[in-house]
């Protein structure tokens, strides 16, 4: 039978509801048998797009370039009632809008989106709609892995935040509030004033190092256009040295083959940066994850990224595996784009975290990667029943939780002398 796009993604959406919780059982019971035998230990990295978690306060960008770029501090989101009081150097500044031109400069920038997240706005966004963000946001971030560790990741990677205020509302949340999660955030200078952040467990992950990577992309006539930073945290998971890579790549709006260059723009920023973290301590164990707005068999992760699908195919000049490639194989979506499967939403790691057919080591391998979908995740009825359950349609609030499903890893490693 021929199956229209829709249905086709419904249909394997289906498809992976009907035996997702048979294989995770299935999986569950043998890394429970694993860890029995052997003592496994095991750790959850993974992120989700929390589809717009904006506070319900009109916010402004202030940048202070007189003191340290590196410090967050410098870059902070600000209620636009208080702009009036802030010092600036330039009252309408247009920009450049980057670091090295802000140095000595002390300016403010209105955020493109927040108006449409007020009280105020058609969307009628209250507070009990933040709050509900938050407690969804929460729920699904204490269960992504839960079925194979019995607790929650001790890395997550945040998609789509407002500021640092909304992350700290959301570790709060009473469902994950135990784990107490540490904060690694940056503000960028995107268009619409949306970042990426990450959140870990102070006990389980050391932080060393956090910083920001900017992307550089230009429309139409050559003009700059803002889009999300890259975020790269090192430290040590459970003592063992690790680098993890948080993208949100420029969209394919204009259509897929025009915006390609953007988005092959942002490969080229991370790769840079794998190359350089894995150039100064080959054991670092990395982790590049994000929503790439491309597929895994698209050129700017084949070709621009160098991220191979097959293990096989590892090498010096291709040494980043795609743990969503065979999923991608096998129909598996994480969102519908224009009524079409994707699968957006990706984890890529550096080959020392490949154990050839889950063999249990010393140190930290790669046991399996899954795209998060339990049945309060998925749409159950209308046009769009099989999709992601997102939080809007349109201006109306439904309840639900993103337009994109989650992804995560599950890390094992025996942790006997």
């Amino acid at each position: 039978m021929q199956l229209s796009k829709k249905n086709y993604f419904c249909s394997l959406t289906y498809f992976t509801m009907k035996h997702i919780f048979s294989l995770i059982a299935i999986f569950s019971i043998s890394l429970l048998s694993a860890q029995q035998k052997k003592q496994v230990r095991v750790a959850t990295v993974g992120f989700l797009n929390v589809e717009n978690l904006w506070d319900t306060i009109r916010s402004a960008d202030y940048i202070d370039g007189t003191k340290d770029i590196t410090n967050p501090a410098f870059h902070r989101s600000v209620p636009l009632d208080s702009i009036k009081y802030l010092e600036v150097t330039e009252k309408d500044y247009a920009g450049p809008w980057n670091d090295e031109a802000l140095k000595g400069k002390k300016v403010v920038r209105i955020q493109g989106g927040s108006e449409e997240f007020t009280p105020k706005s058609g969307k009628n966004y209250t507070y009990n709609v933040y709050k509900q963000k938050l407690e969804n946001g929460a729920k699904v971030i204490s269960e992504m892995g839960k079925a194979y560790t019995n607790t929650a990741p001790v890395v997550v990677g945040l998609i789509e935040v407002e500021n640092r205020q909304v992350i700290e509302d959301l570790v709060k949340e009473p469902s994950i509030a135990k784990y107490d999660y540490g904060i690694a955030h940056y503000n960028s200078y995107d268009y619409r004033g949306i970042d990426v952040a990450f959140i870990y467990q102070k006990r389980r992950f050391s932080p060393s190092k956090s910083w920001k990577k900017e992307v550089k992309i230009f429309g139409e006539g050559g003009r700059r256009e803002y889009t999300r930073d890259i975020v790269v945290l090192t430290g040590f998971l459970d003592n063992e040295k690790v680098a993890f890579f948080l993208n949100h790549w420029p969209s394919r709006r204009g259509g897929e083959a025009a915006s390609l260059p953007k988005r092959n723009a942002a490969a080229a920023v991370l790769k840079q940066q794998m190359d350089s973290v894995q150039a100064l301590d080959p054991s670092t164990k990395m982790f590049a994850m994000g929503d790439f707005n491309d597929d895994p068999v698209s050129s700017s992760l084949k070709n621009g990224l160098k991220a191979v699908g097959n293990p096989k195919d590892l090498s010096e000049t291709s040494p980043y595996l795609n743990l969503m490639y065979p999923l991608y194989k096998k129909g598996v979506a994480s969102l519908a784009y224009q009524d079409a499967p994707n699968l957006f939403d990706q984890i890529i790691v550096s080959s020392n975290l490949y154990a050839p057919k889950n063999e249990v080591r010393k140190d930290y391998t790669v046991f399996k990667a899954e795209i998060f979908a339990p049945a309060y995740l998925v749409t159950k009825e209308g046009n769009y029943k099989g999709y992601p359950f997102r939080s809007w349609a349109g201006d109306k609030f439904t309840g639900g939780y993103s337009d994109h499903f989650p992804a995560f890893v599950i890390l094992q490693k025996d942790p006997t002398p």
